[in-house]
């Protein structure tokens, strides 16, 4: 049976976790509630199985935990951020903080970010502005482990998107996705399963299919979204690129095959070509377009709508993005928090590593 842990005990876990590190108190508190809202939102491959690749990170100076974020260009309505090598879960909604500030002031905002690590799920940032009546945008570059469509070499990360969308009496409209097939967070899942990957997730390193979920290891890479040419890979190929440019060619960080990666046992590329891994974060303001209760009112209608969608025989309704990760969350806030085995196991080793006593 998989252990489930309560939300408050996992909490209290990470944020130790992170002060042993050295983050300050405010900086423990806010990596911990971007890593702590990934498990809550049934994104698992995203919260604490993370927990400990920060930690080694740290160990390999890779990460600065106590990060001076600076501003280091800016216009009325964008700017850079040098993230000064931060965990990405506090860099992340630093800059988010003034993108929203800067739509506040003008209508919308717009912040690249350089210099900083990997932030976590794009949809807390994104939803940062929703309590603002904003539309809020995030993504973010990665290390390559995706191979453009025809392609054997891996130039791309699994680059996610989100847009977080406000409504009125309806959930908000919450689109968070990797621009891959599938996220590589997934594959990690599936190999603690000991499980093999669908068809159409990744390919071996001549570039035929595979369903080995421990492919990457022997030089294979992971599929654009669309999964072939036939089904629409080239497309997932343009968002990843997409994402990439905007991330860090726009920014200054590195981009394509040149982005450091996630695990500190690898080496970054001795050739950059800028700084650190980097994100994008927009936010607008809806009454820099419409009254936004007007907006919201219908949105709550396209919601609504969609949701009375007929479907088709023995399939459930029309799912609005959001809805899963927004019931998984209610339900893991009353339930606890399930974590597989070998993340358990995982997460004593730090816990003894760093002296800290486990949540158990």
């Amino acid at each position: 049976m998989t252990p489930v842990f309560s939300c408050a005990r996992i909490r209290a876990f990470a944020f130790e976790v992170f002060r042993s590190i050295g983050c300050t108190e405010a900086d423990a508190h806010t990596a911990t509630n971007v890593l702590l809202q990934a498990d809550l939102r049934g994104i698992d491959s995203h919260g604490l199985a993370r927990l400990s690749g920060y930690v080694r990170l740290w160990e390999a100076k890779r990460v600065n935990s106590t990060p001076v974020i600076k501003t280091v260009h800016e216009t009325p309505s964008t700017a850079v951020v040098d993230g000064d090598r931060g965990l990405g879960l506090v860099v992340a909604p630093h800059a988010m903080n003034i993108a929203i500030a800067k739509a506040k002031q003008v209508g919308t905002g717009w912040v690249a970010v350089k210099n900083s690590n990997h932030f976590g799920i794009a949809g807390h940032h994104s939803m940062m502005a929703l309590q603002h009546d904003m539309i809020g945008i995030s993504m973010t570059n990665a290390s390559a482990l995706v191979a453009p469509t025809y392609s054997v070499e891996r130039l791309l990360g699994t680059n996610p998107i989100c847009v977080a969308i406000p409504a009125h009496e309806q959930p908000p409209f919450v689109a968070d996705f990797a621009t891959t097939t599938a996220a590589n967070g997934k594959l990690e899942i599936l190999q603690r399963k000991n499980k093999d990957a669908p068809a159409g997730w990744i390919q071996k390193k001549d570039g035929s299919p595979s369903i080995n979920a421990n492919e990457l290891k022997e030089g294979g890479a992971l599929i654009p979204l669309g999964s072939d040419f036939e089904h629409g890979s080239h497309k997932g190929f343009c968002l990843g690129a997409w994402v990439d440019i905007f991330s860090a060619v726009l920014s200054g960080a590195n981009y394509g095959p040149w982005v450091p990666p996630f695990v500190s046992f690898l080496a970054p590329p001795a050739d950059p070509v800028g700084e650190g891994i980097g994100h994008f974060f927009g936010a607008m303001r809806i009454d820099a377009f419409r009254p936004a209760e007007e907006f919201k009112h219908h949105m709550d209608n396209w919601i609504k709508r969609f949701r009375e969608a007929k479907t088709v025989e023995g399939q459930p309704r029309v799912i609005i993005p959001g809805d899963p990760e927004r019931e998984a969350e209610s339900r893991r806030m009353k339930e606890g928090i399930p974590l597989n085995e070998k993340v358990v196991e995982d997460l004593q080793q730090l816990a003894q590593k760093l002296n800290l006593a486990w949540i158990n």
